[in-house]
Protein backbone atom coordinates (compact mmCIF):
# COMPACT_ATOMS: atom_id res chain seq x y z
CA UNK A 1 0.00 0.00 0.00
CA UNK A 2 1.16 3.69 -0.92
CA UNK A 3 2.05 5.89 2.49
CA UNK A 4 0.52 8.99 1.03
CA UNK A 5 2.06 11.16 3.95
CA UNK A 6 5.20 9.89 2.62
CA UNK A 7 5.08 10.25 -1.26
CA UNK A 8 3.52 13.98 0.05
CA UNK A 9 6.63 14.51 1.94
CA UNK A 10 8.50 13.49 -1.33
CA UNK A 11 6.79 15.66 -3.60
CA UNK A 12 7.16 18.56 -1.17
CA UNK A 13 10.85 18.17 -0.17
CA UNK A 14 12.04 18.90 -4.09
CA UNK A 15 10.69 22.51 -3.34
CA UNK A 16 11.65 22.74 0.29
CA UNK A 17 14.89 22.19 -1.00
CA UNK A 18 15.56 24.48 -3.61
CA UNK A 19 13.94 27.42 -0.55
CA UNK A 20 16.40 25.93 1.68
CA UNK A 21 19.31 25.75 -0.58
CA UNK A 22 19.38 29.09 -2.06
CA UNK A 23 18.22 31.03 1.44
CA UNK A 24 20.62 33.45 2.10
CA UNK A 25 19.84 36.94 2.72
CA UNK A 26 22.03 37.60 5.21
CA UNK A 27 24.74 37.43 2.07
CA UNK A 28 22.94 40.32 0.50
CA UNK A 29 23.81 43.55 1.88
CA UNK A 30 20.30 44.90 0.24
CA UNK A 31 18.44 42.76 1.99
CA UNK A 32 16.55 44.20 4.99
CA UNK A 33 15.82 42.25 8.58
CA UNK A 34 12.60 41.60 9.49
CA UNK A 35 14.30 41.99 13.82
CA UNK A 36 16.73 43.91 14.04
CA UNK A 37 18.20 43.85 18.26
CA UNK A 38 20.22 47.16 17.94
CA UNK A 39 23.03 47.54 20.66
CA UNK A 40 20.42 45.84 23.49
CA UNK A 41 20.80 45.02 27.56
CA UNK A 42 19.20 43.76 29.95
CA UNK A 43 20.22 43.56 33.32
CA UNK A 44 18.32 42.44 36.57
CA UNK A 45 20.29 44.27 39.79
CA UNK A 46 23.86 43.28 39.45
CA UNK A 47 22.89 40.56 37.01
CA UNK A 48 23.55 41.36 33.06
CA UNK A 49 21.74 38.86 31.33
CA UNK A 50 21.80 39.96 27.54
CA UNK A 51 25.42 42.50 27.11
CA UNK A 52 25.01 45.47 24.22
CA UNK A 53 24.11 42.60 21.71
CA UNK A 54 23.13 43.62 18.24
CA UNK A 55 21.44 41.20 16.25
CA UNK A 56 19.59 40.70 12.82
CA UNK A 57 17.03 38.17 11.43
CA UNK A 58 15.48 37.80 8.11
CA UNK A 59 12.01 37.27 6.98
CA UNK A 60 11.45 33.53 6.18
CA UNK A 61 14.03 32.79 8.58
CA UNK A 62 14.92 29.85 10.72
CA UNK A 63 16.98 31.18 13.33
CA UNK A 64 18.43 29.50 16.68
CA UNK A 65 19.83 31.19 19.54
CA UNK A 66 21.96 28.33 21.27
CA UNK A 67 23.73 28.57 24.43
CA UNK A 68 23.50 26.61 28.22
CA UNK A 69 20.83 28.24 31.18
CA UNK A 70 21.37 31.68 32.00
CA UNK A 71 23.34 32.98 28.44
CA UNK A 72 20.46 35.16 28.12
CA UNK A 73 18.92 33.40 24.82
CA UNK A 74 15.46 33.04 26.79
CA UNK A 75 15.26 36.85 27.92
CA UNK A 76 16.44 37.72 24.39
CA UNK A 77 13.24 35.54 22.93
CA UNK A 78 10.94 37.10 25.55
CA UNK A 79 12.32 40.75 25.13
CA UNK A 80 10.72 40.08 21.65
CA UNK A 81 7.89 38.66 22.92
CA UNK A 82 7.08 41.59 24.97
CA UNK A 83 7.38 39.91 28.55
CA UNK A 84 10.49 41.86 29.27
CA UNK A 85 11.79 45.18 28.01
CA UNK A 86 15.37 45.96 27.59
CA UNK A 87 17.58 47.95 29.98
CA UNK A 88 19.33 49.90 27.40
CA UNK A 89 19.13 49.77 23.25
CA UNK A 90 15.83 48.66 21.28
CA UNK A 91 14.20 46.06 19.15
CA UNK A 92 12.58 46.45 16.06
CA UNK A 93 10.27 44.28 13.94
CA UNK A 94 9.77 45.53 10.74
CA UNK A 95 10.50 49.54 10.94
CA UNK A 96 8.37 49.85 14.18
CA UNK A 97 10.60 49.70 17.81
CA UNK A 98 8.70 47.39 20.31
CA UNK A 99 9.24 48.54 22.99
CA UNK A 100 6.42 49.87 25.25
CA UNK A 101 4.00 47.38 22.60
CA UNK A 102 1.68 45.02 25.29
CA UNK A 103 2.56 41.18 24.42
CA UNK A 104 -1.00 40.82 23.01
CA UNK A 105 -0.72 43.60 20.40
CA UNK A 106 2.32 42.45 18.88
CA UNK A 107 2.48 40.35 15.35
CA UNK A 108 4.69 37.61 17.33
CA UNK A 109 2.94 34.25 19.54
CA UNK A 110 5.12 31.99 21.46
CA UNK A 111 4.90 28.12 21.68
CA UNK A 112 6.10 27.33 25.79
CA UNK A 113 7.90 23.98 26.63
CA UNK A 114 5.20 23.32 28.83
CA UNK A 115 2.97 23.65 25.93
CA UNK A 116 0.22 25.57 28.61
CA UNK A 117 -2.96 23.40 27.02
CA UNK A 118 -6.64 24.23 28.68
CA UNK A 119 -6.98 20.43 30.06
CA UNK A 120 -11.17 21.48 30.06
CA UNK A 121 -10.79 21.95 26.84
CA UNK A 122 -10.75 19.93 23.70
CA UNK A 123 -8.20 20.08 20.92
CA UNK A 124 -10.65 22.42 18.64
CA UNK A 125 -11.44 24.27 21.31
CA UNK A 126 -7.60 24.84 22.77
CA UNK A 127 -6.45 25.46 18.83
CA UNK A 128 -9.54 28.26 18.51
CA UNK A 129 -8.93 29.69 22.07
CA UNK A 130 -6.91 32.70 20.64
CA UNK A 131 -9.42 33.81 17.97
CA UNK A 132 -11.80 33.67 20.24
CA UNK A 133 -10.82 36.28 22.27
CA UNK A 134 -9.72 38.43 19.37
CA UNK A 135 -13.49 37.86 18.93
CA UNK A 136 -13.06 36.54 15.37
CA UNK A 137 -16.82 35.49 13.48
CA UNK A 138 -17.61 31.96 14.49
CA UNK A 139 -17.81 30.66 10.77
CA UNK A 140 -14.10 32.18 10.43
CA UNK A 141 -12.68 30.39 13.59
CA UNK A 142 -13.87 27.34 12.03
CA UNK A 143 -12.40 27.48 8.90
CA UNK A 144 -9.07 28.40 10.53
CA UNK A 145 -8.96 25.70 12.85
CA UNK A 146 -10.01 23.11 10.42
CA UNK A 147 -7.35 24.22 8.16
CA UNK A 148 -4.57 24.35 10.96
CA UNK A 149 -5.72 20.78 12.04
CA UNK A 150 -4.82 19.72 9.04
CA UNK A 151 -1.83 21.50 8.85
CA UNK A 152 -0.36 19.55 11.50
CA UNK A 153 -2.01 16.69 10.87
CA UNK A 154 -4.28 16.09 13.93
CA UNK A 155 -7.77 16.38 12.34
CA UNK A 156 -9.05 12.64 13.64
CA UNK A 157 -8.05 14.22 16.97
CA UNK A 158 -9.84 16.95 16.96
CA UNK A 159 -12.79 16.18 20.04
CA UNK A 160 -10.02 14.77 22.30
CA UNK A 161 -8.77 16.57 25.37
CA UNK A 162 -5.36 17.01 26.23
CA UNK A 163 -5.05 13.91 28.55
CA UNK A 164 -6.12 11.96 25.69
CA UNK A 165 -3.03 12.63 23.55
CA UNK A 166 0.74 11.40 23.26
CA UNK A 167 3.55 13.92 23.87
CA UNK A 168 4.21 14.51 20.16
CA UNK A 169 0.50 15.13 19.51
CA UNK A 170 -0.09 17.61 22.52
CA UNK A 171 3.27 19.19 20.68
CA UNK A 172 1.49 19.56 17.57
CA UNK A 173 -1.89 21.26 19.85
CA UNK A 174 0.09 24.22 21.27
CA UNK A 175 1.94 24.78 17.68
CA UNK A 176 -1.11 25.16 16.47
CA UNK A 177 -2.61 27.10 18.61
CA UNK A 178 0.50 28.90 17.80
CA UNK A 179 0.48 29.24 14.45
CA UNK A 180 -3.47 30.20 14.14
CA UNK A 181 -3.50 33.86 14.45
CA UNK A 182 -0.65 33.81 11.62
CA UNK A 183 2.34 35.83 13.51
CA UNK A 184 4.90 37.33 11.45
CA UNK A 185 6.87 35.44 13.75
CA UNK A 186 6.91 32.49 15.64
CA UNK A 187 8.61 31.83 19.09
CA UNK A 188 9.91 28.10 20.33
CA UNK A 189 11.19 27.99 23.39
CA UNK A 190 12.84 24.92 23.75
CA UNK A 191 9.67 23.68 21.70
CA UNK A 192 10.87 19.75 21.10
CA UNK A 193 12.58 18.97 25.33
CA UNK A 194 9.63 17.22 26.15
CA UNK A 195 9.78 14.39 23.56
CA UNK A 196 10.86 11.05 23.59
CA UNK A 197 14.98 11.51 21.48
CA UNK A 198 13.33 9.61 18.50
CA UNK A 199 10.13 11.19 18.18
CA UNK A 200 12.27 14.70 18.55
CA UNK A 201 14.55 13.77 15.27
CA UNK A 202 10.95 13.21 13.16
CA UNK A 203 9.66 16.57 14.34
CA UNK A 204 12.53 18.15 13.76
CA UNK A 205 12.07 17.93 10.36
CA UNK A 206 8.34 18.36 10.15
CA UNK A 207 9.10 21.60 12.21
CA UNK A 208 11.16 22.52 9.26
CA UNK A 209 9.20 21.85 6.15
CA UNK A 210 6.16 23.85 8.08
CA UNK A 211 8.15 26.48 8.74
CA UNK A 212 9.12 26.51 5.00
CA UNK A 213 5.46 25.49 3.32
CA UNK A 214 3.88 28.60 5.83
CA UNK A 215 6.52 31.05 5.00
CA UNK A 216 7.07 31.89 8.51
CA UNK A 217 10.12 33.69 10.44
CA UNK A 218 11.10 31.04 13.22
CA UNK A 219 13.35 32.02 16.18
CA UNK A 220 13.43 29.01 18.15
CA UNK A 221 16.08 29.04 21.88
CA UNK A 222 17.29 25.46 23.10
CA UNK A 223 20.31 24.09 24.56
CA UNK A 224 20.19 20.81 22.35
CA UNK A 225 22.91 21.26 19.91
CA UNK A 226 21.39 18.51 17.25
CA UNK A 227 18.18 20.80 17.71
CA UNK A 228 19.56 23.77 16.42
CA UNK A 229 22.09 21.81 13.73
CA UNK A 230 19.48 19.97 12.34
CA UNK A 231 16.59 22.96 11.36
CA UNK A 232 18.61 26.33 11.90
CA UNK A 233 19.26 28.53 8.26
CA UNK A 234 21.72 29.82 11.19
CA UNK A 235 22.57 29.28 14.72
CA UNK A 236 23.83 32.34 17.05
CA UNK A 237 25.84 30.58 19.70
CA UNK A 238 25.70 32.87 22.87
CA UNK A 239 27.52 32.56 26.42
CA UNK A 240 26.98 35.18 29.03
CA UNK A 241 24.68 37.50 27.56
CA UNK A 242 26.67 37.77 24.19
CA UNK A 243 27.11 35.97 20.60
CA UNK A 244 30.06 34.57 19.99
CA UNK A 245 29.31 33.35 16.49
CA UNK A 246 26.39 33.74 13.83
CA UNK A 247 27.04 31.39 11.14
CA UNK A 248 24.97 28.25 9.27
CA UNK A 249 25.01 25.41 11.24
CA UNK A 250 27.97 23.73 8.79
CA UNK A 251 30.43 26.36 8.94
CA UNK A 252 29.62 26.96 13.23
CA UNK A 253 30.79 23.18 13.73
CA UNK A 254 33.69 23.29 10.49
CA UNK A 255 34.66 26.61 11.23
CA UNK A 256 34.59 27.56 15.25
CA UNK A 257 34.82 31.18 15.77
CA UNK A 258 36.48 30.59 19.29
CA UNK A 259 38.05 28.09 21.10
CA UNK A 260 34.29 28.26 23.48
CA UNK A 261 32.31 27.59 20.60
CA UNK A 262 34.60 24.41 18.87
CA UNK A 263 34.04 22.99 22.54
CA UNK A 264 30.57 23.71 23.11
CA UNK A 265 29.30 22.13 19.33
CA UNK A 266 29.62 19.00 19.07
CA UNK A 267 32.39 16.66 20.17
CA UNK A 268 36.04 17.75 19.97
CA UNK A 269 39.57 17.17 20.53
CA UNK A 270 41.94 20.22 21.52
CA UNK A 271 46.11 19.60 21.16
CA UNK A 272 47.72 22.98 22.75
CA UNK A 273 51.20 24.28 21.07
CA UNK A 274 52.75 27.13 19.03
CA UNK A 275 53.33 28.34 15.92
CA UNK A 276 56.95 27.25 15.04
CA UNK A 277 56.84 27.98 11.05
CA UNK A 278 54.17 29.96 8.92
CA UNK A 279 54.20 29.08 5.02
CA UNK A 280 52.16 30.36 2.49
CA UNK A 281 49.18 28.34 3.09
CA UNK A 282 50.03 25.99 6.30
CA UNK A 283 52.12 26.08 9.37
CA UNK A 284 53.49 24.03 11.63
CA UNK A 285 52.62 23.75 15.01
CA UNK A 286 54.81 22.37 18.12
CA UNK A 287 52.67 20.01 20.34
CA UNK A 288 52.84 21.52 23.79
CA UNK A 289 53.45 18.17 25.43
CA UNK A 290 56.89 17.77 23.47
CA UNK A 291 55.82 15.17 21.37
CA UNK A 292 56.90 16.54 18.14
CA UNK A 293 54.78 18.66 15.20
CA UNK A 294 51.24 19.08 13.63
CA UNK A 295 51.35 20.73 10.12
CA UNK A 296 47.73 22.33 9.99
CA UNK A 297 45.68 24.52 7.01
CA UNK A 298 45.96 27.83 7.13
CA UNK A 299 42.88 29.88 8.00
CA UNK A 300 41.66 33.31 7.49
CA UNK A 301 43.13 34.83 11.18
CA UNK A 302 46.92 35.70 10.88
CA UNK A 303 49.11 34.05 12.76
CA UNK A 304 52.95 34.53 13.64
CA UNK A 305 55.83 32.66 15.11
CA UNK A 306 55.76 31.73 18.66
CA UNK A 307 51.95 32.66 19.05
CA UNK A 308 50.24 30.05 21.55
CA UNK A 309 47.56 28.23 19.72
CA UNK A 310 45.22 25.50 19.85
CA UNK A 311 44.19 22.86 17.54
CA UNK A 312 40.37 21.59 17.56
CA UNK A 313 39.86 18.55 16.21
CA UNK A 314 36.69 16.43 15.05
CA UNK A 315 36.69 12.88 16.34
CA UNK A 316 35.10 11.91 12.86
CA UNK A 317 38.09 13.51 10.92
CA UNK A 318 40.72 10.98 12.82
CA UNK A 319 41.61 7.58 11.12
CA UNK A 320 43.11 4.83 13.45
CA UNK A 321 46.37 2.94 12.53
CA UNK A 322 47.72 -0.46 13.72
CA UNK A 323 51.49 0.41 12.32
CA UNK A 324 52.76 3.79 12.67
CA UNK A 325 51.91 5.64 9.06
CA UNK A 326 55.15 7.02 7.34
CA UNK A 327 53.54 9.47 4.74
CA UNK A 328 51.60 12.16 6.86
CA UNK A 329 52.88 14.45 9.62
CA UNK A 330 50.25 14.22 11.55
CA UNK A 331 50.42 10.93 13.92
CA UNK A 332 49.21 10.93 17.63
CA UNK A 333 49.76 7.77 19.42
CA UNK A 334 48.51 6.01 22.40
CA UNK A 335 46.96 3.27 23.93
CA UNK A 336 42.76 2.43 23.64
CA UNK A 337 41.81 3.34 26.80
CA UNK A 338 37.99 2.83 26.60
CA UNK A 339 35.50 1.86 23.84
CA UNK A 340 31.66 2.87 23.15
CA UNK A 341 30.08 1.03 20.41
CA UNK A 342 26.80 2.89 19.03
CA UNK A 343 25.94 0.59 16.74
CA UNK A 344 26.04 3.19 13.57
CA UNK A 345 29.56 4.18 15.22
CA UNK A 346 32.27 3.01 17.67
CA UNK A 347 34.09 6.01 20.06
CA UNK A 348 37.80 4.88 20.79
CA UNK A 349 39.08 6.98 23.51
CA UNK A 350 43.18 6.90 23.05
CA UNK A 351 45.31 8.14 25.61
CA UNK A 352 48.42 9.95 24.68
CA UNK A 353 51.66 9.94 25.86
CA UNK A 354 50.76 12.93 28.13
CA UNK A 355 47.28 11.99 29.50
CA UNK A 356 45.40 13.06 27.54
CA UNK A 357 42.91 11.36 26.52
CA UNK A 358 41.54 11.53 22.35
CA UNK A 359 38.42 10.41 20.80
CA UNK A 360 38.05 9.11 17.40
CA UNK A 361 34.80 8.26 15.49
CA UNK A 362 34.50 5.45 13.32
CA UNK A 363 32.26 4.60 11.08
CA UNK A 364 30.78 0.78 11.51
CA UNK A 365 30.30 0.61 7.44
CA UNK A 366 30.71 -3.21 7.72
CA UNK A 367 28.62 -5.66 9.70
CA UNK A 368 31.82 -7.31 10.58
CA UNK A 369 35.44 -5.96 10.81
CA UNK A 370 38.33 -8.37 10.89
CA UNK A 371 41.11 -8.50 13.58
CA UNK A 372 38.94 -5.17 15.45
CA UNK A 373 40.67 -2.71 17.79
CA UNK A 374 40.61 -3.31 21.57
CA UNK A 375 41.08 -2.48 25.18
CA UNK A 376 45.14 -1.32 25.51
CA UNK A 377 45.65 -1.94 22.30
CA UNK A 378 48.76 0.58 20.75
CA UNK A 379 47.15 2.63 17.44
CA UNK A 380 48.54 5.54 16.14
CA UNK A 381 45.69 8.60 15.47
CA UNK A 382 46.66 10.60 11.63
CA UNK A 383 44.13 13.47 9.87
CA UNK A 384 44.63 15.63 7.08
CA UNK A 385 46.25 18.94 7.66
CA UNK A 386 42.86 20.64 6.64
CA UNK A 387 40.90 18.67 9.52
CA UNK A 388 42.80 21.12 11.99
CA UNK A 389 41.11 24.52 12.96
CA UNK A 390 43.69 26.86 14.60
CA UNK A 391 42.13 28.89 17.15
CA UNK A 392 44.03 31.68 18.90
CA UNK A 393 40.99 32.45 21.64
Amino acid sequence: MTNVRTDARKRDSLAIGAVRRDFAPWLDPAAKPLIRYEAVTKQYSDFVAVNNLTLNIYEREFFCLLGPSGCGKTTLMRMLAGFEEPTAGRILLGDQVVSGIPPYRRPVNMMFQSYALFPHMNVEKNIAFGLVQDGVPKNEIADRVAETLRLVQLTPFARRKPDQLSGGQRQRVALARALIKRPKVLLLDEPLGALDKKLRSETQFELMDLQVNLGMTFLVVTHDQEEAMVMADRVAVMDKGTIKQIAPPGQVYEQPASRYVAEFIGDVNIIEGKIAEVGEHQVRVTRSDGAGTLLIDLQNEPVSVGQEVAVALRPEKLVLHRDLPTDTPNVLSGDIWDIGYLGDWTIYLVQLASGQIVRVSRANSRRFVEQPLTWDDKVHITFASEAGVLLTH
